[in-house]
């Protein structure tokens, strides 16, 4: 089946649930894309560019370095990279959406394809008139930052404090490829804008009312941090191991509240939205938070100290 705006085949379709096969491709998606953003960044910096922001090199138009691709193999090899985000990431315009190309602001505008259902600072949610599906519209934000990320800074009472922050477009990928690794509503990249919009595709779900406690069906995979290692500003901060991942291994993964979830047509509960970091390197410093973190790799259950269960502690 192909897209209705971007006439390219799509594994996603208004309320219908992937297969397994399906969500497999869709994650095997999302891993070739941050492979190769990182390879465009790396043949980028043969050549002696480095960009301010990776924006600058995700909207990239395909014939960029054409001119320059015959003087040598490294700027041959940046106008492979290129295209080949390119074929990953199309690069599309506002108005391929059915949004008005000559207004002052077009996301604003009414849309007679695409009609809002949500939406917040990082990005506004609308639903395709033609299929139902859910088209997220990821805004840059001051400093071609987009997203939202978290850092981590020294604390007094816990060991780690993390604080969310505007994100990059490595931050974008990875927090959607979270999403789908643990379960949530089906997600596909399907373009970017010359104006660093990133747009995703979502099945669509029915909300949950504003407020639900929904720290009891969290998805499986998550393991609950000790207070006396991390405090985040998000709701239900929680590590989790993504093996086999060209990103980061191990991760903080919170923000799970009702409004990042919603319902899906098998009657289950999917995360639609989160705020993610890769774990810091540097706490396995800590003995105690590297002695943790070993064994709950291993056995998610596992106490803090090795001689001590949690209550006791």
């Amino acid at each position: 089946m192909l897209d209705a705006f971007t006439r390219k085949p799509t594994r996603i379709h208004g309320r219908s649930l992937p297969p397994a096969g399906e969500r497999a491709a869709l994650q095997d998606d999302h891993e070739r894309r941050l492979a190769a953003l990182a390879g465009l960044r790396a043949a980028a910096e043969k050549c002696g560019l480095r960009a301010d922001s990776d924006r600058d090199l995700v909207v990239l138009a395909e014939d960029e370095v054409a001119l320059l691709e015959p003087t040598g193999p490294e700027w041959a090899a940046f106008g492979r990279a290129i295209r080949g985000w390119r074929a990953l990431v199309p690069l599309l315009r506002l108005d391929d959406f059915g949004f008005a190309a000559d207004a002052e602001n077009p996301l604003e505008e009414p849309n007679a394809k695409l009609r809002r259902i949500g939406g917040g600072v990082e990005a506004w949610a609308l639903a395709a008139e033609s299929e139902g599906s859910v088209y997220k519209f990821y805004l840059p934000r001051e400093e071609k930052r987009i997203g939202s990320v978290f850092g981590f800074r020294r604390g007094d009472e816990a060991t780690l404090l993390a604080e969310a922050t505007l994100g990059d477009y490595r931050g974008l990928l990875e927090k959607l490829l979270l999403i789908h690794a643990l379960g949530g509503m089906a997600t596909e990249v399907v373009a970017v804008t010359p104006e660093g919009i990133l747009v995703a595709k979502q099945t669509l779900g029915e909300p949950l009312p504003q407020g639900d406690d929904v720290s009891g069906v969290l998805p499986g995979g998550l393991i609950e941090i000790p207070s006396r290692f991390l405090r985040a500003n998000r709701d239900h901060p929680r590590l989790f191991f993504l093996p086999n991942s060209t990103a980061s291994t191990t991760w903080l993964v919170a923000d799970l509240h009702a409004r990042n979830f919603v319902r899906g047509i098998d009657g289950a509960l999917h995360v639609i939205d989160l705020v993610a970091a890769p774990w810091p390197a540097d706490s396995s410093r800590d003995p105690l938070i590297a002695g943790w973190l070993a064994r709950v790799r291993a056995d998610p259950g596992a106490p803090v100290l090795r001689s001590a269960p949690d209550e006791e502690l």
